[in-house]
């Protein structure tokens, strides 16, 4: 899923692919691609510097991921668009070394990197996974999720577990003023 850069001629040149699923192996388990990636983009070549690009488009696919209160599997539709530059990776170049301090510009968000004319657009399109997912998915705004005792999915059925628990470090405080200090003096 390597975009080559030296093949790009045009200022401007329209790309459109489609991905199996299965090309996304799960490196994580936040989330599983589930259906076929599509990914359409216009990438354009900036005349004053040849070497730097921009990439306006979208990636389109369905994620599956846990809910995040009862575990159960649910789909997430994705449709992200996206608009990038990208330039050359330049470890060495004034005022990028390892310790240069400067500030962050709003620019700076949308700028990536590439190696060896080349963009990785497996790695362009996981970005935008991991931004559309939801931080909390949850399958239902109502969902009750899992007993912490018994580990029950209380969507589907009702257990008999105490969830009332107390920290026996606090069992003394319940003590307090329920019966009389027999050392106080009137």
């Amino acid at each position: 899923m390597l975009l080559d850069l030296s093949r790009i001629r045009a200022p401007h040149e329209h790309f459109e692919q489609g991905y199996p699923a299965e090309a996304f192996a799960a490196d994580r388990e936040d989330f599983r691609v589930a259906a076929p990636v599509s990914l359409a983009f216009d990438i354009f070549k900036d005349p004053g510097q040849g070497d730097h690009f921009r990439i306006v488009g979208r990636t389109q696919t369905t994620l599956e991921q846990p809910c995040s209160r009862c575990l159960e599997p649910i789909r997430v539709p994705v449709d992200a668009s996206f608009d990038l530059r990208y330039q050359p990776h330049a470890p060495n170049a004034a005022g990028h070394g390892k310790h240069d301090e400067r500030e962050i510009e709003e620019d700076d968000f949308a700028t990536a990197f590439y190696e060896n004319d080349q963009i990785d657009l497996g790695q362009l399109m996981r970005e935008q996974f991991y931004l559309a997912a939801p931080m909390k998915p949850l399958c239902d705004a109502a969902c009750q999720g899992l007993c912490p005792v018994c580990g029950t999915n209380l969507n589907r059925g009702t257990c008999d577990c105490r969830r009332d628990w107390v920290d026996p470090r606090f069992a003394v405080l319940k003590t307090l003023g329920t019966k009389p200090d027999s050392t106080t003096k009137d």
